[in-house]
């Protein structure tokens, strides 16, 4: 129970940092863009750590993110 209540505020805070990062990328905003991504994939590296998400798992997440931070500054550019 420990274990899972743990596991619990990982994913939890993970996916808000994905999900603020995915609002910010769609917003359009690049500075706020780049921030939230980055933070979200500290805690996508933290989770990945912690064991509560398979490295794999943290890796495809974080290059999705990447890619499509990477498409915005292509657009705004």
């Amino acid at each position: 129970e420990k274990r899972r209540m743990r596991n619990r505020i990982f994913r939890g805070s993970t996916r808000r940092a994905i999900a603020k990062a995915r609002v910010a990328i769609v917003g359009g905003g690049l500075d706020t863009a780049r921030e939230t991504t980055l933070e979200a994939v500290s805690q996508l590296d933290h989770a990945a750590q912690k064991g509560v998400l398979h490295k794999n798992n943290a890796s495809r997440r974080k290059s999705r993110l990447m890619k499509a931070l990477a498409a915005l500054e292509k657009a705004q550019a």
